[in-house]
């Protein structure tokens, strides 16, 4: 059992972006490209910030995407403004984000646990995996599996690793079958209008100069390896690290007609508590080789709503607390999952 630390995200108040995903209304002809009638429908993300929030400044190249479904997929159209267009990486399923990539991040039940993450780069390769629960909580990736049926296309507007070339942007267009998403879905099934999944993206930017007519990841001379990446994301996630489900946007599936807005249940701030309480139950075990045992070891100087309830064993601690409504409990536990019953 993992009871390592935690990192608390440097998040001040809890405000997950959100986007409403419109039903398709005709089918789609991947090419890459998101100037045809298909993507007329779709409204843009907000255009990305850097990963650690309002603690970076803006990303120096504008990124956002698109979002529609229809019955059979969920599709995502994404444009990446870009002056170098480099690729290296050819084989599927290998580590992307050496590369400068594109990265889309999918928990269908918001629990944190079973969820995928999918990578792709200017040469049109792309790494698929599903995370049995983040690496924190010591879950293992399962790199063998693959979106089956999955389409992707990249159209680039310049020239691909050409930096005499005119380099404008690359966009890409990704159709993702819900007969493969719904493996780790409520009920195994694909959504309905009116419910919503846990969905986020991300960028990695490497610094690149050109060394004899070639890019080239700058290094640096004190460590003689790559200065680290830059990751521009949707929903900022307070720290480096894309693997904080509980911090990724909320897309919610509607229909052509709406609705027109999103409001986030209650719950989903009893959800947050619980979680920063799980961060310091296990930087707490950290520091004095057991769990705590009451809130006020845990509280801080936070505000709360909730009144939770801790159990804990010598390997082990359930909190919980009491939803809005007052019919159920919610709990989390030493390995991040979070129920309700």
């Amino acid at each position: 059992m993992n009871r390592s630390g935690v990192p608390e995200p440097h998040v001040v108040a809890y405000a997950p972006k959100y986007y409403l995903c419109r039903r398709a209304t005709e089918s789609l002809v991947l090419n890459g490209k998101l100037d045809k009638p298909f993507w007329d429908q779709a409204t843009w993300t907000d255009d990305f910030v850097d990963i650690e929030g309002d603690q970076r400044p803006l990303p120096a190249k504008q990124t956002r995407v698109k979002l529609l479904w229809d019955e059979e997929y969920f599709y995502f159209g994404a444009e990446l403004m870009e002056d170098q267009i480099w690729g290296t990486l050819t084989e599927r399923d290998s580590v992307i984000f050496y590369d400068n990539d594109f990265e889309i991040f999918i928990d269908p039940t918001g629990d944190s646990h079973q969820y995928y993450e999918f990578e792709i780069n200017a040469l049109n390769t792309v790494w698929d995996l599903l995370l049995v629960k983040p690496y924190r909580d010591g879950g293992p990736p399962v790199n063998g599996w693959d979106i089956q049926g999955l389409k992707t296309a990249v159209h680039i507007e310049g020239e691909l690793n050409n930096p005499q070339a005119d380099n404008r942007k690359w966009t890409i267009e990704v159709a993702m079958p819900w007969s493969s998403l719904k493996e780790c879905a409520a009920n195994g099934r694909p959504p309905h209008a009116g419910e919503f999944w846990r969905v986020n993206f991300s960028r990695v930017e490497w610094w690149t100069e050109v060394v004899d007519g070639q890019y080239r990841k700058v290094m640096n001379p004190d460590t003689g390896k790559p200065y680290p990446e830059d990751n521009w994301v949707w929903s900022p996630q307070g720290l480096i690290n894309m693997h904080y489900p509980e911090l990724w946007g909320y897309v919610m599936f509607v229909d052509v007609e709406g609705p027109q807005s999103f409001n986030m249940p209650a719950d989903e701030l009893v959800k947050w508590q619980l979680r920063k309480l799980y961060y310091r139950e296990r930087n707490y075990f950290e520091a004095h080789g057991h769990y705590a045992t009451t809130f006020e070891l845990l509280r801080g100087e936070d505000d709360w709503s909730i009144e939770p309830h801790i159990e804990t064993t010598s390997k082990s601690f359930h909190i919980s607390a009491l939803t809005t409504d007052g019919t159920a409990r919610l709990y989390i536990r030493e390995d991040g999952l979070l129920w309700k019953e």
